[in-house]
């Protein structure tokens, strides 16, 4: 492959739609190959516009003004990084002869949880739990009785687990109810999901292009509210159970198609593994490779996206933890003591330039040769050297 310097008249280039943590090491592992980088935000200042080439704030659920940036900069690739994206502009840009990664089809399935269920369970033939959707409270009602209790509740549509809520029993509906309406996304339609008695749930980071699919160690992780709070790898399974979760990963992103990493999200019951959700993107939870790997997610999207080979080095076990703020402000201030900074872990501050309560502004990485165990441990020490003020 040919490189090229940015801001030239045949560099090559990659626009994000979605600016966030992720997006921003995405834009630091292409920039180290030379790739001109473009960071598109609904908000001003966000991680990824902050070491870019190029910036733009603009509506991205408004089409027009999608279109209007992609044939600006005529980009050889764009990556949506966020849900919130108006999923037109992609098809269209795609009818342009715009390469989106993995492609527009795959964007608009994995961002609505109704399109990716029925694909995997229906067409697919992955193993699921039982799931109904519903569009009123009497059929969130009805729905519920179906699946029993817990049930799992949460919009068709949103990011970062918001909106979503498990509802132990009948009193638990209305509450439920109001957090999944509030959620930013589409929430018209809610998924009623059965609780599967899992014993653990895992990221399988997948990674492929025309040339090959490799897998990551498998990932670990505990949520709060939908949202990881920590990670961990390699998760200890069996290899029946890690080999069940491989093809399942492989049969959706095969399915899916296209180049780029994704975040196959599985519960895993003794040796039966589930299918739950996945990302065509870098995943939260996947932060951990930046510690783990000779190549972290972010490097591996980008070396799929150009077409180039996905062999990396396994360094040993890691966790992170992430931190999320406590107030809301526009002057946003992390205070992190000096204990957290030690030779088995690293600090990563996202930059971000407004604080609400739950945002999750930075996270710690921390290493371990021998033990994930260990290694979250030390992230669980790290995180707790952090505070708002």
């Amino acid at each position: 492959m040919e490189f090229t310097a940015p801001l030239k008249s045949k560099s090559i280039k990659i626009l994000l739609l979605g600016s966030g943590e992720l997006g921003k090491e995405v834009i630091i592992e292409a920039q180290r190959l030379g790739i001109e980088t473009v960071a598109v935000d609904s908000y001003n200042n966000a991680p990824a516009q902050l070491v870019a080439n190029k910036a733009y704030t603009i509506n991205m659920k408004n089409k027009e003004e999608v279109l209007d940036v992609i044939r600006k900069e005529k980009p050889n690739y764009i990556l949506p990084e966020v849900e919130a994206i108006n999923i037109q502009a992609l098809f269209d840009a795609e009818k342009e002869g715009f390469h989106v990664i993995p492609n527009a089809d795959a964007v608009n399935k994995t961002m609505n949880r109704k399109n990716i269920r029925q694909f995997a369970a229906e067409e697919l033939k992955v193993n699921t739990g039982r799931y109904e959707f519903v569009t009123t409270f009497e059929g969130l009602e009805k729905a519920a009785d179906n699946m029993g209790f817990p049930c799992v509740i949460k919009p068709v549509m949103s990011s970062s687990g918001h909106g979503q809520s498990v509802a132990k029993s009948k009193e638990d509906l209305p509450k439920s109810w109001e957090m999944a309406k509030e959620a930013r996304g589409d929430a018209s339609e809610l998924i009623v999901e059965e609780f599967i008695k899992f014993d653990y749930e895992i990221t399988m980071l997948t990674i492929r292009n025309e040339k090959q699919t490799v897998f990551c160690e498998p990932i670990g992780h505990i949520q709060q509210d939908g949202d990881y709070i920590f990670s961990w790898q390699p998760m200890d399974m069996s290899e029946t159970a890690k080999k069940s979760a491989q093809e399942i990963a492989k049969t959706v992103t095969d399915g899916l198609g296209g180049r780029g990493i994704f975040g196959v999200e599985m519960f895993v019951k003794g040796d039966e593994v589930f299918f739950s959700e996945v990302s065509p993107r870098p995943h939260d939870t996947g932060m951990v490779t930046m510690i783990t790997q000779s190549q972290s997610e972010f490097a591996l999207h980008v070396r799929a996206v150009l077409g180039l080979p996905l062999d990396y080095i396994d360094y040993g076990c890691g966790a992170s933890a992430a931190y999320k703020a406590k107030a809301d402000t526009f002057t946003p201030i992390v205070k992190i003591e000096d204990g957290a900074f030690t030779k088995d872990t690293y600090v990563r501050v996202f930059g971000k330039p407004q604080s609400h309560m739950g945002r999750r502004m930075a996270v710690a990485l921390a290493f371990d040769k021998e033990s994930s165990q260990k290694a979250l441990d030390k992230a669980k020490e790290a995180i707790s050297k952090f505070s708002d003020f």
